[in-house]
Order: structure tokens, then sequence, then C-alpha cells
């Protein structure tokens, strides 16, 4: 069973997770999507580090290291 999240292009959100423009929000809803189909359960957190990859302000080895501790819980 699919799970939903709240997503509000108007004010730039996604569970709450401000957004600078559409663009951004869409390619991390986008990315969201795409890890919910393979069962992982989006957090604030987790949407924050989604977006922080996305606009690179992290990297692919800081997403990976965070990944690894599981701080987006």
């Amino acid at each position: 069973m699919l799970n939903t999240i709240e997503i509000d292009r108007s004010n730039l959100t996604i569970m709450g997770v401000k957004f600078s423009d559409l663009k951004t929000l869409e390619s991390t809803a986008n990315a969201l999507g795409s890890n919910m189909f393979e069962g992982f359960k989006p957090t604030p957190k987790g949407i924050e580090i989604i977006r922080d990859y996305v606009t690179g302000k992290i990297s692919l080895t800081e997403l990976v290291a965070i990944a690894k501790q599981k701080e987006y819980v």
C-alpha cells in the first residue's frame, strides 16, 4: 500500500518543509516518490536532507553518511 505525503505547491512545502522554488520542490517530490516506492517512509528531517542534496547544499558523500547513520529519522 502506498502512503501519501502533503505537498503544497502554492506555499512551496512538502510535509511543512519549505522550498525556495517550484523546480526544487518538484525535484525533491520526484526523489521522494521513487524512494517511497521502494519502502522509504519520509519524515520532515528526511525531506530536509533530500532537499539539501538536490540543491547542492550537501554532497553525495555526505548524503550517504547521513543515510548510514539514519539521521533522517
